[in-house]
């Protein structure tokens, strides 16, 4: 079995995740404890008890969501499955985040920090109503590329998440958005789903939350990862600090080439993936990307007794 890691981004936060992984194990509570630290507030308490409106809010979910996954890795290490069990980490969008954190580049306290930079940047770069993303159903990337180009009509429209061959999202300006779509549907899509977010990621609308990142990520340390990280803008494996510092600038505008990523790694002889964190939905994606994977969630104590029974 050779085996990859991968951490899911927003949309996966539930109210109570990864509460049960700190119950059982004192690492997974050190890592909400540090995070609570690095954050200066008690994010452990509205991510276990809050209101998910307001844990849905950008700077909210995302270091929320990572403080999950490494939660979840602490457990999986407690029982004694490190990091190098793995031969790749992936996380989608802020997963990559996660990602890292779990892998050794980025320390947890930087990783939350960061994380609320970038949710904060990212909900201001684009003032509330002006911007959308649609999920295409049905139609491919080169085909929902050609209804963002039609679509965009002097405004912006790009495919911002190539998730998997059935669903590709778009991201940009309101009724551009808007406008691809109705063509989507006109060009032989199944649904053309309007998402509920707060701004639209992964587009040049995004430039000046990109130029904040770039700032803030100046400022940590990235060491070289245990594991090698397949980028999303590239959809291969790095290690260099230097380049990941570029590219995570890059994600904040460009594309998350998931399908291809879990391609790439298929490639590259990957036979099974762990989803570690919140939900299923990256497990859902890769099901539908290779078929020879199988993949396995670990978001609870459960799930990791589970893992660990399969492995024996």
């Amino acid at each position: 079995m050779t085996l990859a890691f991968v951490f899911p981004g927003q949309g996966a936060q539930t109210i109570g995740m990864g509460k049960a992984l700190a119950e059982a194990y004192p690492a997974a509570q050190a890592v909400f404890d540090d995070v609570d630290e690095a954050l200066g507030e008690k994010l452990s308490n509205l991510i276990w008890d809050g209101e998910i409106e307001e844990l849905t809010l950008t700077q909210n979910t995302q270091p929320a969501l990572m403080a999950t996954s490494i939660a979840a890795m602490r457990a999986l290490e407690t029982e004694g499955v490190s990091i190098a069990k793995a031969s790749f980490v992936a996380g989608h969008s802020l997963g990559e985040y996660s990602a890292l954190a779990a892998a050794g580049a980025l320390s947890v306290a930087d990783t939350a920090r960061l994380l609320r930079t970038r949710g904060l940047a990212m909900q201001s770069a684009v003032p509330v109503g002006e911007g959308a993303m649609a999920a295409i159903l049905g139609l491919d990337l080169d085909a929902v590329r050609a209804v963002a180009e039609e679509a965009a009509q002097g405004e912006i429209c790009q495919a911002a998440n190539d998730n998997d061959p059935t669903q590709v999202v778009v991201s940009g300006s309101k009724s551009a958005v808007e406008r691809a779509a109705e063509m989507a549907k006109e060009k032989g899509a199944k649904r053309a789903v309007m998402l509920p977010v707060s701004a639209p990621f992964h587009c040049a609308l995004m430039q000046p939350a990109a130029d904040a990142m770039a700032e803030a990520l100046a400022a940590v340390e990235i060491q070289e990862p245990v594991v090698p990280l397949v980028a999303n803008v590239r959809a291969e494996a790095i290690t260099d600090p230097d380049l990941i510092r570029r590219l995570l600038v890059e994600q904040v505008t460009g594309s998350v080439r998931w399908r291809e990523s879990v391609q790439y790694m298929g490639k590259q002889g990957v036979t099974e993936t762990w989803e570690i964190g919140a939900g299923k939905a990256l497990t859902g994606m890769i099901r539908k990307i290779d078929r020879t994977i199988v993949g396995k969630a670990v978001g609870t104590p459960e799930d990791v007794q589970k893992v660990l029974q399969a492995e024996t």
